[in-house]
């Protein structure tokens, strides 16, 4: 299990975005939790808070600390009817910091009387501000901290399994976002569980961001389908960023003041996603500063760059020879990958809400893993078994896309996909060049390619004269088509 760190004080902090592709995840090392001036890196070794009470679970290695709140829980107000106002007893928010996430706290509290837990999650979006975020939470009316390191778990549990299957979403999307709201909302309800919550929230608006609603509520309604889903954006009346800005004054919460950029964005440890200004109209390229993660390939090294990817029944396992965790084996990548502006995809993609979305994502790293993982299966895999796996992976995507990780269906795909690549190891040799993947060498042992039988070669395996009688006989529909067409 994940290291679970609970840190204290009617204090929240979640840097899961309330929707999808928010800046408020900008990016920044996420190696190290640091929590202000007075606390120490959170990497096995709690900081004890003189003002909190800490109980550490050595076998689940799960952390928390606990202190009363400052102020005391806002009892159930007025209602408009809709939701389950007034009774709740505690709920588990979704929380960044930002604005909107600030102001769900005192309205969960002055609605449903409850005790509200913020949440943080870190699937290596970056972790740039977390100094003072337990005094947001604090100050708004959370009681307790929870953070939890996902980036091991998500790559191993959730980004591989898309890779091994080959999942991508109409012909271009890696499934960046899509892949990382299933693992954010288990951890909710783990700690849901673990807190004694009764309810889960989260700070998707439903205008761009249905399809985050969707995948967090649907992992909600397969892993604990007695929680209840609070979801202030479908019932306050609070309609945009003055509107929440005046709340936030009217209930004493500190508004962050922060730079608004121009672009949603929703960053991990697998991608980068850009939308919104510019990008909303098709026709318009996109702005060269715009990305983050990569440079532009006319910037990128004039000397081309080999990279050898281990791989071990279709998981990656190695890195030129160097044996990595799966988190730190996307980072290296990610890091070559950007140097030479790998990985850059503008797309118009259909959303599961019908609409159409133009998007820019940067996957450095896993355009790298793509690539070799699919050189490798060309010479592990036969004709027919590439076909099927290649039509399943067209279904996995766009389940994975729609929210169903959880779906009986997408897990038996996945046994199959696990059955049909175990023979998927070896190594494959790439060539990185300005924004460009080529493959120049992949050898396994479980390879199906001979030499002496594809040789131009005489070879005592393959008789040429073989092929006359099969010819005949896979020829034979046409023959007799064109036999009655002819009057023959």
């Amino acid at each position: 299990m994940s290291q679970l760190k609970a840190l204290s004080a009617c204090s929240a902090a979640t840097l899961i975005s309330h929707g999808p592709r928010r800046e408020d995840l900008a990016s920044a090392s996420a190696s190290t939790l640091k929590f202000g001036a007075g606390a120490s890196e959170l990497n096995g070794s709690p900081l004890v808070s003189q003002h909190c009470r800490l109980v550490k679970a050595h076998k689940s290695q799960v952390i928390k600390a606990v202190a009363s709140n400052d102020k005391e829980t806002v009892s159930a107000g007025a209602t408009n009817g809709r939701g389950f106002r007034g009774k709740l007893n505690k709920v588990v928010l979704a929380y960044s910091g930002g604005l909107d996430t600030s102001v769900i706290v005192p309205w969960l509290r002055e609605n449903y009387g409850c005790e509200v837990v913020c949440f943080t999650a870190d699937v290596g979006q970056g972790i740039k501000e977390l100094d003072g975020l337990e005094q947001k939470a604090k100050a708004s009316g959370a009681c307790q901290l929870v953070v939890k390191d996902l980036k091991e778990e998500f790559v191993q549990d959730y980004i591989f399994p898309c890779l091994r299957a080959g999942a991508v979403y109409e012909r271009k999307y890696l499934l960046g976002t899509s892949m990382a709201r299933p693992v954010i909302a288990k951890a909710m309800v783990d700690v849901a569980k673990e807190v004694g919550a009764d309810a889960v929230s989260h700070g998707c608006t439903g205008k761009g961001n249905d399809q985050a609603c969707v995948r967090f509520e649907l992992t909600f309604f397969s892993l604990n389908p007695e929680l209840h889903v609070v979801a202030p954006w479908r019932e306050w009346d609070i309609q945009g960023r003055e509107d929440a800005i005046e709340y936030a004054k009217k209930h004493n919460v500190p508004v962050p003041v922060t730079k608004k950029s121009i672009y949603s964005r929703d960053r991990n440890l697998w991608h980068l996603s850009h939308e919104g200004d510019i990008l909303e109209d098709p026709a318009n390229e996109p702005e060269k500063d715009m990305y983050m993660m990569s440079v532009d390939p006319v910037d990128a090294p004039n000397e081309p760059e080999y990279v050898e990817i281990g791989i071990v029944s279709g998981l990656p396992v190695s890195v030129n020879g160097k044996q990595l965790s799966p988190a730190s084996l996307l980072t290296e990548l990610n890091e070559l990958g950007g140097k030479h502006g790998i990985g850059r995809i503008d797309m118009v993609e259909n959303r599961l809400v019908g609409m159409k979305s133009r998007g820019v994502y940067e996957t450095p790293g896993g355009t790298i893993l793509f690539c070799a993982v699919r050189e490798l299966e060309s010479l592990t895999l036969d004709r027919e078994t590439i076909q099927v796996k290649d039509s399943l992976a067209l279904k996995y995507a766009e389940l994975v896309y729609a929210g169903r990780w959880f779906d009986p269906l997408r897990e038996s795909m996945d046994a199959f996909m696990q059955k049909i690549t175990a023979t998927t190891t070896g190594s494959v040799t790439l060539k990185l060049y300005k924004g460009s993947v080529s493959v120049v060498g992949r050898t396994s042992p479980h390879s199906l390619y001979r030499q002496d039988i594809s040789s131009f070669e005489n070879g005592q395996i393959y008789d040429q004269a073989d092929a006359a009688g099969f010819i005949r006989l896979y020829g034979l529909p046409m023959r007799v088509r064109a036999m009655l067409k002819n009057g023959m």
